[in-house]
């Protein structure tokens, strides 16, 4: 079995500042700053797309600091969306923050609608004061939400996140998360197994801490992760995720993507 493999935008969190971020708020803000102004998006947007083509993908996760619904107007929409057509990319899934607020919500799910319909792999606080709100824009919008685990801790918590909800509202798995808590990740996607819609596939190099690594360098156990949604059935994406403070990750996520293909050709019985 092979998954589509995708590149995650928020790779480049710390590209703006010149990989010298003190915390993820500041990346966060300077990328906003850096796209939002309506002047040069089109020309900036378009450079980001073609570097993540120059990855030898087709698939990319937009995070929403590079396409933020809080400031994207109409015109900026249909200059990215344009921008993706022309580079051939489709979109796997808007991630980030969807709001708190049904307004703020709304408009995430807009913009997820005019990208194509991509998975919603984030949080959003307002399905813990609104559940309803969240539920009918998905509906009406025929979106699936995906929450990606952060600071819970085990995929129960995840589970008890979900509850009842149908099927177009599940997990986004971080793999990276799940090692920063200490709890296997290829474990957590087993016990997840249907719920899982989306997955962020990181190393992080030790528990309690979230510095995210080349795979095979820190404690998360990549490849039975792989294993692990191959045994499951799993038909969804794999976007390939390292988000380093301190230094341009390209180089290693072309290692990491190479891995995870160099996987998926392999029988899936290799590896426990």
């Amino acid at each position: 079995m092979t998954f589509p493999v995708s590149f995650m935008s928020a790779n480049f969190v710390a590209r703006q500042i010149g990989w010298r971020m003190a915390d993820w708020g500041e990346g966060d803000r300077a990328t906003n700053a850096y796209y939002a102004p309506i002047a040069t998006f089109a020309e900036r947007f378009d450079e980001l797309l073609t570097t993540i083509e120059g990855f030898g993908v087709d698939r990319f996760d937009l995070w929403t600091s590079h396409l933020n619904p809080e400031w994207a107007t109409d015109e900026h929409i249909e200059a990215a969306v344009a921008a993706i057509d022309r580079h051939g990319l489709t979109v796997a899934s808007l991630a980030g923050w969807y709001g708190a607020t049904p307004a703020q919500f709304e408009g995430a799910c807009r913009l997820a609608v005019a990208l194509g319909r991509p998975v919603l792999g984030g949080q959003t606080s307002l399905w813990r004061t609104d559940r309803d709100a969240v539920l009918d824009a998905l509906e009406r919008h025929d979106l699936r939400l995906g929450f990606e685990n952060h600071p819970e801790r085990t995929p129960q918590v995840v589970l008890e996140l979900i509850g009842d909800a149908p099927p177009r509202v599940g997990a986004t798995v971080d793999t990276g998360w799940f090692g920063t808590q200490g709890y296997d990740a290829a474990r957590a996607i087993e016990e997840l197994r249907d719920r899982v819609l989306h997955v962020h596939l990181k190393d992080v190099r030790e528990v309690g801490t979230h510095e995210t690594c080349r795979y095979g360098e820190g404690v998360v156990p990549i490849e039975r992760c792989v294993r692990t949604l191959e045994r499951i059935g799993y038909r969804g994406v794999v976007s390939v995720e390292h988000e380093p403070e301190d230094h341009d990750p390209s180089a290693e996520i072309r290692e990491n993507i190479a891995m995870l293909r160099e996987w998926l050709r392999e029988p899936a019985s290799r590896v426990a």
